[in-house]
C-alpha cells in the first residue's frame, strides 16, 4: 500500500493519497509511522501545513527515526520564515 501511495503523491494526486489513507484507517487498518508520515505529506502538498504537521508529530511519536522528524524540522523552518507582516506593508 506504500508503494501506491508514493505513487499517488508523485503524480501529484495529494487528495487520491489522503482517501487511501482514511479509508485504510475507516476500515480497521493500522497506522504505523511511515503512513503518518505521507499523510503529513500529502496534507503538505494540498498546502495545509498544520495536518501535516500533525501527520508528522505522530510519525515522530511513532517512531523517533522517522523521516517525518526532519520533515517537522524543515515545516517548522519554513514556518518560521514566514513572516505575515510583511504582507501588510
Amino acid at each position: 500500500m506504500t508503494e501506491r501511495i508514493k505513487a499517488l503523491l508523485e503524480a501529484s494526486d495529494a487528495d487520491g493519497a489522503i482517501a487511501l489513507i482514511e479509508n485504510y484507517r475507516a476500515g480497521g487498518g493500522e497506522m504505523d509511522d511511515t503512513l503518518f508520515y505521507l499523510l503529513g505529506n500529502a496534507w503538505r502538498k494540498k498546502g495545509n501545513w498544520q495536518m501535516a504537521m500533525n501527520n508528522y508529530l505522530e510519525a515522530t511519536a511513532l517512531n523517533p527515526e522517522s523521516p517525518a522528524a526532519r520533515a517537522l524540522d524543515i515545516a517548522n523552518e519554513i514556518l518560521d520564515f514566514y513572516n505575515k507582516d510583511m504582507y501588510n506593508q
